[in-house]
């Protein structure tokens, strides 16, 4: 029986040090430096194999307007993958016996339509119908302004009910500022102490805390977009989402706090399990992020400019983790290029198209079609394309092959037909052949 068992620990221990050996770092690097030069990522990056990060590496700049760069320490918030800090609370709660997943939110939350049916765990899996305050128009009106917990539930309770309890899942930020609010009520502390007490300072993690204004001074980096360059973003006010997306952190912590969630180092077994559960695409502040034949579970995340990733492989006990204060590319490929380095599958350094100015005159002008109901208008700013449609805003296009551009946040793609004075627009399932007017 012994003998078995260290048969099965040195082969894993095998299994964990060959991911790790022979990693090409000096190909990943050369994908990042390449990123980095064509103004595709600001951000940072890590890899986990066992308890050793294996590869980390970070790009562009936390303050452009003062050109700080990023270092291991450079903190960013994190967005949505705070849903999984919160998430780990609640089932901490409920180990504790304070909560439990059937509980109805009626006692905490009366006015809340629906109040007396929707449980914590339709909370935990967006399945409650209760409707995204951060979908609603007026959330641009209000989200650099500080809230107060009634101040939110106001907001909640106007937005109403989108369907009943437990019918459907759709994501919604509402249902975890709801969490946060019931575990301050609980453990009467507020969130910012019971993330401290009960997942920081249990796992030592020195850069990562419930987040205020950006304090540059503290290695904290602002984000941005690009256009033509980086600008600088608002800043949301944390007050806001609070357990639905108020983190700060850094990849390689990110790291660590995925290997002591799914290692039992935070919750039982029995709570990681249901935390793990997937309902309609949703598990309970995690969603299954799959690689290959691989299975990882993790989080997105995105807040003004940042955007984040994270996901641990519990059979091969590895994760990784990014996090971005400015992207212009899709981060999905940066993760898939990362895993696909990790587990030794071959990957390709992008090859990025710059046209001049005088190239792109070819493909401005105004494009219609009768099958389309906007007019699309083609215009330059230096040696940049820009796209508009109708009554909407001008967005930037990115060169991918000869006559062909995109804009990824929404995949959109528009092959340029130069000598019939066409475009071809796809969107999704839509294709359209707009003629130059």
């Amino acid at each position: 029986m012994n003998k078995t068992r260290h048969i099965i620990l040195i082969l894993t221990l095998f299994s964990l040090t060959s991911y790790g050996q022979g990693l090409d770092t000096n190909k990943l690097n050369l994908y990042f430096d390449s990123l980095e030069k064509h103004n595709k990522f600001m951000g940072s990056v890590s890899l986990l194999i066992g308890n050793n990060i294996i590869y980390k590496r970070q790009t562009g700049y936390s303050n452009v307007a003062s050109q700080s760069r990023h270092n291991d320490s450079t903190k960013y918030r994190i967005g949505s993958i705070s849903k999984t800090f919160t998430a780990t609370l609640v089932f901490h709660a409920i180990d504790d016996g304070k909560l439990t997943l059937n509980k109805s939110i009626k006692k905490w939350f009366p006015k809340i339509k629906n109040s007396k049916d929707i449980t914590i765990a339709n909370l935990l899996n967006h399945s409650s119908g209760i409707h995204n305050f951060t979908s609603d128009l007026a959330y641009q009106g209000y989200f650099t302004e500080t809230k107060s917990e009634s101040e939110m539930l106001d907001i909640i309770v106007k937005a109403g009910i989108d369907f009943e309890p437990g019918s459907k899942a759709v994501y919604s930020n509402s249902n975890y500022v709801l969490l946060s609010y019931i575990l301050e009520k609980l453990y009467k502390r507020s969130y910012s102490e019971l993330l401290n007490i009960h997942i920081i300072n249990k796992l030592n993690l020195n850069n990562t805390f419930y987040g205020k204004q950006i304090n540059p001074d503290n290695n904290e980096c602002f984000s941005y977009t690009f256009d033509e360059e980086w600008k600088k973003q608002s800043e949301t006010d944390l007050s806001i989402p609070i357990g639905a997306g108020a983190i700060v952190s850094t990849p390689n912590e990110l790291n660590l706090f995925a290997k002591a969630l799914f290692n039992g180092l935070l919750i039982s077994q029995n709570s990681l399990e249901k935390m793990k559960s997937i309902s309609s695409g949703f598990g309970m502040g995690i969603f299954k992020i799959p690689f290959q034949n691989k299975t990882s579970f993790g989080h997105n995340g995105g807040i003004d400019g940042f955007s984040s990733s994270f996901g641990y492989f519990p059979e091969e006990k590895c994760g990784f983790s990014l996090v971005s204060n400015g992207s212009n590319y899709d981060n999905n490929k940066i993760v898939l290029t990362l895993l696909k380095c990790m587990f030794k599958e071959p990957f390709e350094i992008p090859e990025f198209i710059v046209l001049t100015s005088d190239q792109l005159d070819q493909y401005v002008g105004v494009y219609s079609s009768s099958e389309f109901p906007l007019k699309i208008t083609i215009s330059k700013k230096g040696a940049s394309l820009k796209a508009q449609a109708t009554g909407q805003a001008e967005i930037p296009l990115e060169p991918t092959e000869q006559d062909v551009f995109t804009f990824e946040p929404a995949k959109i793609e528009i092959k340029f037909n130069p000598l019939n004075n066409e475009m071809t627009l796809k969107q999704g399932p839509g294709n359209y052949v707009l003629k130059k007017e």
